[in-house]
């Protein structure tokens, strides 16, 4: 699972020119699922992403999560985050995960950040979607894969 993280002061994503999904300060989750994941891949991430210490704390360290801020999550798939460019000029996309499986996984993460008691606003999935965001910082973090024993 890829998960591209950005700091924003605000952001919203359209389908058809209508705002589907928008929030103020918090994060804007970029995810994509690969074939390999599975429902713990989700629910690490998720985690992961709810207490990252990535917001500025009164001296103006990053020290705070988004939870800790009391932010919003606006998780907009993005099944391009998959690709591989080791060769050709041309990505490749042979790690995506199936569309079933995604939408499943994807639906699963945001489950798992509202669950913990996040707001959560979401893109469509499988649209063609236009985000619009206004990093702050800028702070763009990928998060790195869990580790697991069966990979």
């Amino acid at each position: 699972m890829k998960v591209l993280l950005q700091r924003v002061s605000r952001a919203e994503v359209r389908v058809d020119g209508a705002i589907v999904g928008s929030i103020a300060k918090g994060l804007v989750v970029f995810l994509g699922v690969e074939a390999k994941d599975d429902i713990e891949d989700a629910a690490w991430n998720a985690a992961k992403t709810a207490e990252l210490r990535i917001f500025p704390d009164a001296e103006g360290r990053m020290n705070l999560s988004v939870e800790e801020v009391e932010g919003s999550v606006l998780v907009v798939s993005q099944f391009t985050l998959a690709s591989s460019t080791r060769r050709g000029r041309r990505p490749s996309f042979e790690s995506a995960a199936a569309p079933e499986k995604a939408q499943d996984l994807y639906f699963r993460f945001v489950d798992a950040l509202r669950d913990r008691g996040c707001h959560v606003a979401t893109g469509t999935f499988r649209a063609m979607m236009a985000v619009e965001l206004v990093n702050d910082g800028p702070v763009t973090i990928l998060l790195d894969p869990r580790e697991t024993t069966h990979r």
